[in-house]
């Protein structure tokens, strides 16, 4: 076999990607044919990876070796002809894929408005859920703080700095908080998360004129509706570092978790596990259960614990649906 190169996976579309190699050619790639028998249960490449890979005479070339990836942000890869990916198998077991939407991420970088649109807060936790799951550091872009007071910006997003989540507060038209935000993303692989609205665009055209603007002509350009966007691409950044936008995540993947897991995930919630009258509380009704004394006494949020609880429900829905699936 020839030398190979390697580099960073910037852009995948329709079996094709781009590789960044490390002396800063862009290469059009297409995947060995033997490494396609791995990794049937997730996207064998995805932007972010880290690849090897061997030239052809034409200029393009084939990608031979994939890096063990550290981490990844993905979801539930949408189920063809239908809603949702939740589906078991005829023996009754849960068949899940995930689909990666950036590999080796460094970080998730969530923005919600604070006003127009009002911050849907329960997404909120549902995606900082999923980025503790996947092991990826979160910070919390409080944007649009021109249309709210700064007293009110501290009332929706105060408490998650209160379980020392990173949050910064900003605004494109006032350029309030773009320095921060810049040296966040300094150096780092970042996914931009947040819900339609927000002020993604806005933000990335104040960090660097016209990114935002290259973003969104790219979603718009290769999007089948609404919410979909079939070209995964990371942005170089002037600052150094990568940034890629994910129009449309509302959840992010929690793949395996018990619904008793869940607790786990909540940074407010998980101290207090241990002070609980029984060792299987649900936290929920229970007698004696240092959560719901916590809320009571004002030291986990409300919002959060509904937060917590909703999830719970939900999963365990989930693992009684697989129950009775494996013995039916």
């Amino acid at each position: 076999m020839p030398d190979l190169l390697d580099g960073l996976v910037i852009k995948a579309q329709s079996g094709f990607f781009t590789i960044r190699t490390d002396a800063g050619d862009d290469i059009v790639c297409q995947v060995r044919g033997r490494l396609k028998k791995d990794r049937l249960d997730t996207d064998l490449v995805a932007i972010g990876d880290r690849v090897s890979i061997s030239l052809a005479e034409d200029g393009t070339g084939m990608i031979e070796e994939v890096a063990e990836r550290e981490r990844a942000l993905a979801r539930l890869a949408p189920r063809p002809g239908g809603r949702g990916a939740r589906r078991w198998d005829r023996n009754g077991y849960l068949a899940e894929r995930e689909q990666v939407i950036v590999a080796n991420p460094d970080q998730a970088i969530f923005v919600f408005a604070c006003a127009d649109p009002a911050p849907r807060l329960r997404m909120l936790d549902r995606l900082l859920v999923g980025a503790e799951l996947q092991h990826i550091p979160s910070v919390i872009c409080a944007n649009k703080i021109d249309l709210v007071k700064r007293t009110e910006a501290r009332d929706l997003f105060g408490v998650y700095e209160e379980i020392d989540y990173p949050v910064i507060y900003t605004s494109a038209p006032k350029n309030l908080g773009i320095e921060e935000l810049r040296k966040h993303l300094e150096g780092k692989v970042s996914v931009l998360v947040g819900p339609s609205g927000a002020g993604k665009t806005s933000l990335l055209n104040a960090l660097q004129p016209g990114l935002g603007l290259e973003v969104r002509e790219i979603s718009q350009a290769t999007g089948k509706g609404r919410h979909t966007t079939v070209v995964p691409q990371l942005f170089p950044l002037a600052c150094g570092g990568w940034v890629a936008d994910t129009p449309g995540i509302r959840a992010l993947a929690l793949f395996d978790v018990d619904p008793e897991e869940l607790d786990a995930y909540f940074p407010d919630i998980a101290p207090l596990v241990t002070h609980c009258q029984f060792s299987d509380c649900n936290h929920t009704v229970e007698p004696g259960c240092a959560v719901i004394q916590a809320v009571e006494d004002g030291l986990v949020s409300e919002h959060r614990y509904e937060s917590y609880v909703r999830l719970r429900e939900e999963h365990q829905k989930l693992a009684d649906m697989y129950w009775w699936g494996i013995s039916d």
